[in-house]
C-alpha cells in the first residue's frame, strides 16, 4: 500500500487552488478546479519524491492527521477554511514487472492512439493513466 501525504488545499479569492504538504518541505501544486488541484498534487508530491531521490535524499515518513493538526500553519489555515486531504505517493517501486492483459481491440486501438500522440508507449500510457485516475 502506497503510504498517503496530508495535503492543505487553500482557495483566495481571484485566485487558483493552492496545495502544499506539511511533511513534504518544499513541495506545493495549484489547479484552476479543486478536482485539478487534487490530480495536480500527486504529480507534484511523486515529481518531488523523485527528485529528493536523485539528489540522494528520502522523503520523511507521513505523519497522521492528528500530528500534523499539531502544526500551527495547518491549524491557521483550516480556521480560514482550508481542506485537509491524503494524497498518495505513487511512486515508481524501481523495476517494471510484464503483466499479461486481454482488451477489447478497439480500446487498444484508442490507447495505442492516445498514447501516440503523446509520445508515449502503450506501457507508459496505461501507467500514466492509472496514477491519474487513482488520484483524480
Amino acid at each position: 500500500m502506497s503510504p498517503h501525504y496530508v495535503a492543505v488545499i487553500e482557495k483566495e479569492a481571484d485566485s487558483a487552488f493552492g496545495v502544499w504538504f506539511p511533511d513534504v518541505e518544499g513541495c506545493f501544486s495549484a489547479g484552476d478546479t479543486l478536482e485539478g488541484a487534487v490530480a495536480n498534487a500527486a504529480a507534484a508530491l511523486r515529481q518531488h519524491t523523485e527528485a529528493l531521490e536523485s539528489a540522494g535524499r528520502r522523503l520523511a515518513a507521513p505523519r497522521v492527521v492528528d500530528d500534523v493538526l499539531r502544526d500551527k500553519d495547518v491549524r491557521t489555515s483550516v480556521k480560514a477554511g482550508a481542506l485537509l486531504f491524503a494524497v498518495p505517493l505513487l511512486a515508481d517501486a524501481g523495476r517494471t514487472v510484464r503483466i499479461n492483459i486481454s482488451l477489447d481491440k478497439a480500446l487498444v486501438d484508442q490507447i495505442d492512439a492516445a498514447a501516440s500522440t503523446r509520445g508515449l508507449t502503450r506501457s507508459a500510457f496505461i501507467a500514466q493513466a492509472t496514477r491519474e485516475k487513482i488520484v483524480g
